[in-house]
């Protein structure tokens, strides 16, 4: 037996419902300070160093996401095998 279910979901509430936070301010203000940073010409300015404190733990919870999304497919798969 296969169920198939079409949702539609803004990424708004697709982050709610996976409880993740919104950083949409802390982008803004990021994008801000890096606009500011190239229009004074700041010297020694290196965006992959601005950046890389936040790649990190970004990564990270990707990964995280990604065991989420491939246990629940790992676990359906076999509840569908258990029914077989």
């Amino acid at each position: 037996m296969k169920i198939k279910v079409d949702v539609e979901i803004t990424p708004e509430e697709m982050r709610k419902l996976f409880g993740l936070p919104d950083v949409e301010a802390f982008q803004r203000q990021l994008l801000d300070e890096i606009g500011a940073r190239i229009s004074e010409g700041a010297e020694g300015y290196e965006p992959l160093k601005l950046f890389q404190p936040y790649m990190n733990s970004t990564l990270a919870s990707w990964e995280m996401f990604q065991r989420m999304m491939g246990g629940m497919a790992n676990a359906e798969r076999r509840s569908s095998e258990a029914d077989d």
